[in-house]
């Protein structure tokens, strides 16, 4: 395999957890150039990433919402071209969706290789792939994604050796070490209480009273991240909080990650931030709902996983259904306060002896 044409355009989350296996192709074939095709707004995350050659971004959801103007048009097919002119000899498509498996048939690449039918969100994409690899009893994402490039040579790599190269940049680690002086932070924790959908997330109220408990944690500042959306709501976790010991740490997507570096523990659910933390090696306490914490949650033996009693499936949960209507999903339930207060002092005891 001269070039090979790797295939996750997103999420957060997903990204992560395709870089060890993109990281076993690179180790497997140190003569091959990988690319890899990802959405513009993640890009970053791949960012001086040893491992690949060239990453073509693109803006397939910009592409959907405004393929009605010209210049929107004339963007999305000049990608297909720059796609198609990388001349791929493999393309692997880790996301399993329609539009990525087409991706992979506009590449021209001859050996195509993504998840069997029965393992995809959209079961039509499998049409596209000349090698069809099962997920099935791999266990968590990062071992899939090591099945599919394990059928295509790549030597196996047991958990203890998972690449994840994610960027560091010197100007984003200064302006990190400058908010924490500012705000007195040298030892603290970090709270993220968002998420991509409603059901995966712990309740505000909760948080809020999670913060005010924490006041009297032995010297711990706790910082607040989140998306630029999710600022209103971090802002009103602090309100109820009434607390001088937490505060809100805005940060770029880089700036989050040399945060995380340097935080002593992580606490929030099943979202983007939670997998970086993970990669990252911070301890984590996670909070988990209709997501399967054994597929998708943090990998270290040590972290602590507090999940809610409910229905987990494959399906979309970002709705639920009543009486033959669907209803914006609620917030997680069946976790307290005083659960992950316990789990908080475990993790950190247990990384304490580290």
């Amino acid at each position: 395999m001269r070039r090979i044409l790797v295939i996750r355009l997103s999420s957060i989350g997903d990204i992560v957890h395709a870089l060890p296996a993109v990281a076993a192709l690179g180790e497997s074939f140190p003569e091959a150039e990988i690319f890899w095709a990802v959405e513009k707004r993640y890009a970053e995350i791949l960012e001086g990433n040893r491992f690949v050659r060239r990453v073509l971004e693109l803006d397939t959801l910009g592409w959907r919402s405004r393929w009605t103007s010209l210049r929107t048009a004339d963007e999305a097919v000049r990608s297909l071209v720059r796609l198609r002119g990388l001349h791929a000899d493999v393309a692997v498509d880790f996301q399993g969706l329609l539009k990525s498996a087409a991706l992979a048939g506009i590449s021209g690449a001859p050996l195509r290789a993504g998840f069997e039918e029965r393992w995809l969100r959209e079961p039509a994409a499998a049409a596209f792939y000349t090698e069809r690899v099962p997920a099935h009893g791999r266990g968590h994402a990062v071992e899939e994604n090591l099945a599919l490039v394990e059928r295509l040579g790549a030597r196996p790599v047991p958990r203890c050796r998972w690449q994840f190269p994610l960027p560091c940049s010197p100007e984003a680690e200064h302006r990190v070490d400058e908010g924490l002086a500012a705000l007195g932070a040298r030892k603290f924790m970090v709270i993220n209480p968002g998420g991509g959908w409603t059901s995966k997330r712990w309740p505000p109220e909760r948080y809020a009273e999670l913060v005010r408990d924490l006041e009297d944690e032995d010297g711990y500042r706790v910082l607040l991240t989140g998306s630029p959306a999710e600022e209103p709501m971090i802002h009103g976790i602090l309100e109820q909080a009434k607390t001088g010991r937490a505060a809100y740490f805005p940060s770029t997507l880089v700036e989050f990650m040399a945060l995380v570096r340097r935080a002593r523990l992580w606490v929030g659910g099943d979202t983007g931030p939670l997998h970086l933390a993970a990669a990252l090696g911070t301890p984590i306490v996670a909070i988990y709902g209709p997501t399967n914490p054994a597929r998708n949650g943090p990998f270290q033996a040590s972290d602590i996983t507090l999940r809610s009693g409910g229905p987990e499936d494959r399906a979309d949960r970002r709705t639920h259904w009543h009486a033959g209507e669907a209803r914006r999903p609620t917030h997680l339930e069946g976790v307290t306060v005083g659960a992950v207060r316990a789990a908080i002092r475990q993790r950190l005891a247990a990384a304490d002896g580290d």
